[in-house]
């Protein structure tokens, strides 16, 4: 029995990576003296890499692997006032305005009421407390969880306490590696709703031999989607 659909909230519910590689344009402009794009977009990416374990996901950690970034390019020779503007950058990303993406709203109300609904998202609590707050979706939701990171006991930890497991839970999200495989891990269903911008360190091949994997173009197709899983379980 299907009991409990989770959602992730970045590039699944509201547009989010396009002002990361907004930012990081403007990043690459600010360092043109030092590295080409390519070689800072290298240099950032393994920054991020090393540091998620440290910052975690988000703004915060991003902008402090550009600081970090700008001074290896340099050699410890960036000046004070790109520094200033790299943090003004960050600032602005934890300010702007939430835009949801198609179908977001409707797709929960269809199903809110004959399922849980729970949103599980990672990265920064302060900052993913606004965007939620912003997106006018809070009250759609039965719970709300900020994780740390997305994997299989995670999954069920959440699905237990919310709803009644991961087998008997649906997870939607835009992210294969953090929304869909370790959901499918803890043994629940899940949905792929691709975006056309993913992080480089959200890539993943499909996992289309399993039976609990679907993908859908966008949310407006979720609910049928829902329905069809309904009549299996």
């Amino acid at each position: 029995m299907l009991t409990t659909i989770g959602f992730d909230a970045d590039d699944t519910l509201w547009h989010n990576e396009r002002f990361f590689r907004l930012t990081q344009a403007h990043f690459h402009a600010l360092m043109a003296d030092h590295a080409p794009p390519e070689r800072l977009a290298e240099r950032l990416l393994a920054a991020e890499r090393r540091n998620i374990g440290a910052y975690g996901f988000g703004v915060k950690g991003f902008t402090l692997s550009m600081i970090e970034t700008a001074v290896e390019v340099s050699g410890g020779r960036v000046p004070g006032a790109v520094i200033g503007e790299i943090l003004a950058a960050g600032r602005e990303m934890l300010a702007h305005p939430i835009e949801l993406l198609p179908q977001a709203r409707a797709a929960i109300e269809a199903l809110a009421g004959r399922y849980r609904i729970v949103l599980v998202t990672k990265g920064d609590l302060i900052d993913q407390e606004r965007k939620l707050a912003q997106s006018g979706l809070g009250e759609l939701f039965d719970a709300v969880e900020i994780v740390s990171d997305k994997r299989a006991g995670v999954y069920r930890t959440v699905f237990a306490r919310h709803g009644s497991g991961a087998e008997q839970a649906i997870m939607v999200g835009n992210s294969l590696k953090s929304d869909v495989i370790p959901m499918i891990e803890a043994g629940g269903w899940g949905v792929h709703v691709p975006h056309g911008l993913t992080w480089e360190l959200e890539a993943a091949e499909p996992p289309r031999e399993e039976p609990r994997f679907a993908e859908i173009a966008d949310l407006g197709a979720l609910p049928g989607l829902v329905a069809r899983i309904a009549q299996t379980c």
